[in-house]
């Protein structure tokens, strides 16, 4: 006969290994964005890494039967030894503990990934897979086992009426791993804590399942979980130069040479010096957007899609700008370790995401600056569509001003070059397109290439993407300039 105490302790186990899978499945979609992009595939990827285990996990659990097993060193000597289900949930929780150490910590992903590349495994979804396989699976096959294997400890009188609640209480921890891990966890102590938080969760519930206090793998969890919060502080993330790790990015800031360059998910994203200097790209826009009309009796209306460190018109204190980055935490680090000075009262930041802003705001612009595109792994798939550059468009001001930076193929050899750039047209159809850098490579044969291209767009009310010249009508002496510039 259970005690109330002793029913609770289990519901307990129940809520703690639905929250550790649930989380643990986000935490290693958000970590592993860094080295191999944020689409679809690579998370579905994790997602089936996770669903499969979990079901045959929940099959193998409710086989298991307390007997004699064959033990790790069994497979070789023929040997068993007697295993009860406590024993089991022990293991199976130190096992996990085990693998999700490596599977979510920041510096070991720093490592697998690149030696994975270096090893010539190149595609990232073929990555994605090794390191789900390897480091996922094996701990939520595990985890999965609890719930039947939790069973074992109620009667079958008691199991029947109690197996709804069994099932809420899993489900209930898998919303508070879905929700209160992403939300409150990641967004406050960021992501390296959350996950310190699972390896705690593991540890403990080691603790609660065995009967002796002073047992040697209550010590072997806690020193296992140790060494994951070692690897996961604070301080063991500035070695990567790292200064937030949110839910959202992974930025870092490093100062090479009085140049403070600051880093989302390891791609670039800005550069600014004591004299003003940044990447070419944003020199190249503010020359031709804003330095044009710097002096105008009124001031324009710049939207900013893609903040970054704020860098695109820092110097000015005359138009009116909103930048838009679903990072809040971006303008605190820009104004303390990039820009070395706070936002001018001419700019507004707005921590949402784009589409919602677009969809909300009545308010028109001069210029629209989409530059969210920062590296062709973390391409932002809902910001490259044609809804999307209709919003946009929708936005603009007739004779409004369009500049988006695009971080690829410059010679249209990747098939992502092509597509954005019919994408583009389909909205925008007189639209300029101009290569970044001192290198075109027109001869170049690898698609893998990429360099910032600038498309560029005039809001003309009579644009006409339709009407062409043929040798049977050709009307083009009607449309030639009728003055003669020099």
């Amino acid at each position: 006969m259970h005690t109330n105490r002793s029913t609770l302790a289990l519901f307990a186990i129940i809520v703690l290994e639905g929250y550790v899978v649930l989380s643990s499945e986000l935490l290693a979609i958000r970590l592993t964005v860094p080295f191999v992009g944020s689409g679809t595939d690579t998370v579905s990827v994790i997602i089936a890494a996770v669903l499969m285990p979990l079901a045959f996990g929940y099959h193998s659990g409710g086989r298991f039967k307390a007997g004699h097993h064959k033990t790790f060193s069994g497979f070789i000597t023929g040997e068993t030894r007697y295993v009860s289900v406590r024993e089991k949930l022990i293991f199976n929780m130190m096992a996990s503990l085990g693998f999700l150490i490596f599977a979510l910590s920041y510096g070991f992903l720093h490592t697998l990934f690149p030696t994975l590349i270096k090893l010539g495994v190149t595609n990232r979804i073929l990555i994605t897979t090794i390191y789900s396989v390897i480091f996922i699976a094996p701990p939520v096959y595990m985890l999965g086992q609890t719930i039947p294997l939790i069973c074992n400890f109620f009667t079958r009188e008691r199991l029947s009426k109690i197996t709804g609640r069994i099932l809420f209480f899993s489900t209930l921890g898998s919303f508070l791993g879905a929700v209160f891990s992403t939300l409150v966890l990641m967004a406050t102590i960021g992501v390296n804590n959350t996950a310190i938080i699972n390896f705690v969760i593991l540890a403990a519930l080691v603790m609660v399942l065995n009967k002796n206090l002073f047992d040697i793998r209550i010590a072997l969890s806690w020193a296992i979980a140790f060494a994951g919060i070692l690897t996961n502080t604070d301080s063991a993330l500035k070695q990567f130069y790292i200064v937030e790790n949110n839910q959202y990015n992974t930025i870092a800031v490093l100062d090479v040479r009085g140049q403070r360059h600051l880093f989302m998910n390891r791609n670039p994203s800005s550069m600014y010096d004591d004299e003003g200097n940044k990447h070419a790209y944003i020199e190249f826009m503010e020359k031709i957007a804003i330095e044009p009309v710097w002096e105008s009796e009124e001031p324009k209306n710049i939207l900013v899609i893609g903040a970054g460190a704020f860098t695109l018109g820092a110097e000015d204190d005359f138009h009116l700008y909103d930048y838009l980055d679903i990072d809040k935490s971006l303008k605190d680090i820009a104004e303390q370790r990039i820009l070395k000075k706070p936002l001018g009262d001419n700019k507004t930041f707005h921590p949402v995401p784009a589409r919602a802003y677009l969809t909300q705001t009545e308010q028109k612009y001069d210029v629209i600056i989409i530059d969210a595109y920062r590296g062709a792994l973390t391409l932002p798939e809902h910001l490259m569509t044609r809804e999307f550059f209709q919003q946009v468009k929708a936005a603009l001001k007739p004779h409004g001003k369009l500049l988006s930076n695009m971080a690829m193929s410059p010679n249209f050899l990747s098939p992502l070059s092509r597509h954005v750039d019919n994408t583009l047209r389909s909205v925008f159809p007189h639209v300029s397109r101009h290569i970044i850098g001192d290198r075109y490579e027109l001869w170049g044969a690898d698609p893998n290439y990429i360099a910032n291209v600038i498309y560029i767009y005039n809001n003309n009310e009579d644009e006409d993407s339709k009407t062409i010249y043929t040798d049977i009508k050709n009307d083009s002496f009607k449309d030639r300039p009728q003055k003669q510039y020099r």
